[in-house]
């Protein structure tokens, strides 16, 4: 893995969900792993567009999994003001 940061993250928001029911050790690699372009579980075309992404300047969507299997997102901003970490189900 790259261990180079593609991009700013901005301001860095966690929902009421991520907040709860994360692994707080787990959050901060893989934010890490988001902003050094390592799309975690994404599937092959949001890794294509996330690619694109940083060329283009658009919006950044991660998928992540913590050490007791809940699946998170990570979503940096098209302008790269934020950063967030949300639950799939508080989207």
């Amino acid at each position: 893995m790259n261990t180079e940061p593609k991009f700013e993250l901005g301001g860095l928001f966690l929902t009421p969900g991520a907040l709860n029911l994360l692994d707080p050790e787990d959050v901060p690699n893989s934010l890490n792993r988001h902003r050094c372009g390592d799309w975690g579980d994404c599937d092959e075309e949001d890794a294509k567009a996330n690619d694109l992404a940083l060329v283009e300047g658009t919006r950044v969507f991660s998928v992540y999994h913590d050490r007791r299997d809940q699946k998170f997102w990570i979503i940096t901003e098209a302008d790269r003001s934020m950063t967030t970490v949300i639950l799939p189900e508080e989207y």
